[in-house]
């Protein structure tokens, strides 16, 4: 157990030591899955998220991505999500990305994902190219299906668009939590996210504070003679 434990730490332990500004969010999300055969999936997703800087509802989320895993466990996936943002009530700017992604599992509770992302920002006619390495590690606590999880994910901008997207490190998440069954395929997870911006051009850094919610189940199975 201490092991585990200290894994964990080692984990989370590159959290930046002090941001110049810092914000309190909470953040929802509700992943819906279909299996269709033993192989693929398809996810239905939906995110909300609240900042007191904006005052309110900050970011939504609207997406769907289609999975297959291979016979050695790597999962592929292909996407797309819209994306909503606010700012003390004023509506800014939406985007829409494509995603693709490979979930790697490590052993030992590890597992390693690769999102590239293609964002289309209504403001700018230019693209956005960014690579999203996550790093993910879980624990089982006990046997009643209690869960914990830890994951560091960096944000790396592959170029730079008129609207705003710089290239370059951006940003760097870190979370933990506990997964909870809550019956049949259907799980809840309760966490704590960090995430530290990093200022470019004279902007100062930042240091957000997320309460996350989030709801797994799976709606249907289908593809296996029913």
């Amino acid at each position: 157990m201490h092991r585990h434990i200290t894994v964990m730490i080692l984990l989370l332990a590159p959290l930046p030591a002090l941001a110049q500004q810092q914000d309190e969010q909470l953040w929802l999300q509700t992943n819906g899955s279909v299996e269709l055969g033993d192989r693929d999936k398809v996810t239905l997703e939906g995110i909300l998220r609240f900042s007191d800087a904006a005052d309110g509802v900050s970011h939504a989320e609207a997406g769907i991505l289609v999975s297959h895993k291979l016979k050695s466990g790597i999962e592929i996936s292909f996407g797309y999500r819209h994306v909503a943002d606010w700012s003390k009530g004023v509506t800014l700017p939406n985007e829409e990305r494509i995603r693709q992604m490979v979930l790697v599992p490590l052993g030992s509770g590890f597992n390693a994902r690769f999102r590239f992302e293609q964002r289309f920002y209504s403001a700018g006619g230019a693209v956005g190219f960014r690579l999203r390495p996550r790093l993910g590690y879980e624990m089982p606590l006990g046997s009643g299906g209690l869960k914990l999880f830890a994951t560091q994910e960096h944000f790396v901008n592959i170029n730079t668009t008129a609207w705003g997207q710089r290239g370059g490190y951006e940003r760097m998440r870190n979370a933990i939590g506990v997964s909870i069954p809550l019956g049949g395929k259907v799980r809840g997870e309760v966490g704590y996210l960090n995430q530290y911006r990093f200022g470019r051009n004279g902007r100062r850094d930042q240091m957000d504070h997320a309460l996350t919610l989030t709801l797994n189940f799976n709606v249907a199975t289908l593809g296996h003679g029913d």
